[in-house]
């Protein structure tokens, strides 16, 4: 049963039920609830990949394959349901919104050597850096074509936000040459990589939706306070989580190196010994990462970046104020808890 025949009227008012009792489940509840949704826009992102040219397409597809959480193009989903039913720009959208994303990670593997990708070897360890480049560049002009059929304030924003993915990622590679375990700098970088996106995501699936602009903004600031949230857990599993559960290699952002939140916290507990340690393991010391990691894990860091994530959560759940009681409402407030709360 899909999505809108199960909550039909996801725009009227709102129903009491509860997608989930237990936040770490919400996510899984709520792909259930929309499959029929995700799998159209899935449909339409796997023809898009099919429009290029091999190699090109053979390496899109292999990371389209992998799967994913695909929480953008949810999110964006769920921000048109709460003035309109689902249509065919709204998939156009979603799609677009995750094309976009996974071309980030065609990129970023490039940019950090990236081995492994969802448990499976990355597109570039398959196919080369520079088709991984191009199939990434292929997705980018497809997620373009389809944002320029939407409002053209939301074609400019996908434009704008673009260059901001660009200009977090480029300050994060920045912090290669000279280490920085500055707070400021880490947001700076995950608002501009990660935030901007789910705030595209979901102010356009507001907008298309029909919503008044005061909530069309609302809804942007959801996504980003989620997007934050997002990010802050992943780099908590980057020192924490299951690798047979998250995809990727335990320590695979401090390998490439990247400063995250919890090594900054547990920083600010033992700075030499921390950047001590930090430029041991940038020099190829395996004992130094994983004497690093235990550091981090031993200070309670994980658990103050969880808690700074939960607190975003807060401060997206608070942007629903505006929106009206309906079903999409108390599903899009299931996806902000499952994602603090997930452990993959």
């Amino acid at each position: 049963m899909s999505f809108s025949s199960a909550v039909s009227g996801l725009h009227d008012a709102a129903v009491p039920e509860r997608v989930g009792d237990h936040a770490a489940q919400r996510l899984d509840d709520v792909r259930s609830l929309m499959a029929r949704e995700l799998s159209e826009v899935e449909a339409l992102i796997a023809a898009r990949i099919a429009m290029g040219v091999a190699p090109a397409t053979h390496s899109a597809a292999h990371l389209f394959k992998a799967g994913g959480k695909r929480v953008r193009p949810m999110g964006l989903l769920l921000a048109h349901a709460c003035w309109s039913p689902i249509d065919d720009k709204a998939r156009g959208l979603a799609a677009a919104a995750e094309l976009v994303h996974m071309a980030t990670l065609l990129h970023d593997d490039v940019v950090d050597d990236g081995d492994k990708r969802r448990g499976l070897p990355t597109s570039r360890r398959l196919w080369g850096n520079a088709v991984s480049v191009l199939a990434g560049d292929l997705l980018l002009v497809e997620a373009l074509r389809l944002g320029s059929t939407a409002d053209p304030t939301t074609w400019r924003e996908l434009v704008e936000t673009l260059g901001r993915l660009v200009e977090g990622e480029v300050v994060q590679l920045r912090g290669r040459l000279e280490v920085s375990l500055d707070e400021a700098t880490y947001f700076e970088i995950i608002r501009g990589k990660t935030a901007s996106l789910f705030e595209w995501a979901l102010r356009s699936g507001a907008r298309e939706g029909g919503a008044p602009e005061a909530a069309v903004m609302a809804l942007g600031e959801l996504g980003g306070h989620l997007g934050v949230a997002f990010q802050l857990v992943d780099d908590a599993l980057d020192y924490e989580g299951d690798p047979r559960a998250t995809g990727k290699s335990m320590l695979a952002d401090l390998c490439e190196g990247k400063v995250t939140l919890p090594l900054i916290r547990a920083a600010s507990v033992d700075y030499d010994g921390v950047s001590k340690l930090v430029s041991d393991v940038r020099e190829g010391d395996a004992q130094a990462a994983q004497t690093l990691a235990a550091r981090v894990r031993s200070s309670g860091a994980c658990e103050e970046v969880r808690a700074r994530a939960l607190q975003e959560t807060a401060r997206a759940l608070a942007c629903l104020e505006g929106v009206p009681d309906c079903r999409a409402r108390d599903v899009l407030a299931d996806v902000a808890r499952g994602l603090a709360a997930r452990v993959s």
